[in-house]
């Protein structure tokens, strides 16, 4: 789907609700050269009921609003419909591009009419079928994030997708942990491979780690694309914060992927072009370990291996063995061919 990492910079809920926070968090993005800023579009009363609690990290994030119910949170971080225009329009003016999750058929319906690049399951919807089913119809390339998921979980969302007209072309699938901050024992990026494997699908990480570490090596496994939450300040009431990067860390994401993206290579062991020139500087040729005089036959105690590397290779000593000096030569003289008898 494409020839190089792309990271996405969850803003998600961190905007608290705040437009100009929103803005910010753009900002911050555009600076850090992602390549997506990505929020989370839902209409509460879709989404969660009147009695249903918070998660503990969300509670932990936020202690003095610990009385308060899933609901009421979520209804305080609510994006509308213009809001979302007047993000648009900022990301292209700051030039990056927007992205957003949907949570609800509704805010499907909505994203749609957008034209955005990708949509996202995010992991509490994996499960959902008539969302699984809304989400296929939308003729778009689709991200599955597959917190809490087991592996049949993941194949049957997969089948329901694909059973709706979805190709597997259009489809990545993203290794996650829900937990918020993600322990790093937890983590367990190996899984990511193994879905790949089982599904023969393209897969990426949505990181909720500390850090910026687990995403690296996402890479370097393999990912094809990173998400990572993102804050303008970690101290920040709200449910994600805790979990996400401060913006010199998200500066410091995407160059460290670029970096690794770009020391993967094409698998293929050659010598590279930035070593070639170190090749007769650091390995060794054929010297000779005392004065030789015309006539005399070559032994290897006569034959001592130093560097520079623009002589006979050592590799091929057992061929010099027993050849007949041409002329008189020095003690560390490098042996030519020339010197020698055919």
């Amino acid at each position: 789907m494409m020839n190089r990492v792309l990271i996405i910079a969850e803003a998600g809920v961190n905007h608290n609700g705040d437009l100009n926070k929103a803005m910010q968090l753009i900002d911050a993005a555009a600076t850090a050269g992602v390549d997506y800023v990505k929020f989370q579009t839902f209409k509460a009363e879709h989404l969660v009921s009147k009695v249903a609690k918070k998660a503990q990290y969300q509670t932990a994030s936020m202690p003095n609003d610990c009385n308060e119910d899933q609901f009421s949170m979520l209804k305080r971080l609510e994006l509308s419909e213009q809001d979302h225009y007047i993000l648009i329009d900022y990301c292209k003016q700051k030039k990056v591009n927007f992205l957003s999750t949907a949570f609800d058929p509704e805010s499907l319906a909505f994203l749609d009419k957008l034209n955005l690049d990708f949509v996202k399951v995010p992991s509490g919807e994996i499960t959902n079928l008539p969302y699984l089913r809304k989400i296929a119809t939308l003729g778009k390339k689709i991200l599955v994030s597959t917190g809490m998921a087991t592996m049949d979980e993941i194949g049957q969302t997969l089948e329901v997708l694909k059973n709706a007209g979805v190709s597997s072309d259009d489809l990545i699938v993203l290794h996650c942990n829900t937990e918020y901050p993600t322990p790093f024992e937890d983590a367990n990026l190996r899984a990511m491979q193994h879905i790949k494997d089982v599904y023969s699908c393209e897969v990426g990480y949505s990181d909720h780690t500390p850090g910026i570490e687990a995403s690296v090596a996402a890479v370097a496994l393999g990912a094809i694309l990173i998400e990572k939450h993102f804050t303008l300040d970690r101290n920040l009431p709200g449910p994600d914060h805790k979990a996400s990067l401060e913006p010199f860390e998200l500066n410091a994401l995407v160059s460290a992927i670029r970096n690794i993206e770009k020391g993967l290579g094409n698998g293929v062991k050659s010598p590279s072009s930035s070593e070639i020139r170190n090749m007769v500087i650091v390995r060794k040729s054929i010297h000779l370990s005392r004065n030789m005089k015309k006539g005399e036959v070559i032994k290897e105690e006569d034959l001592e291996m130093k560097r520079p590397g623009d002589g006979i290779s050592p590799m091929l000593m057992e061929g010099v063995i027993g050849k007949v000096i041409l002329s008189d030569l020095p003690r560390e003289h490098k042996l030519m061919f020339t010197d020698l008898s055919a």
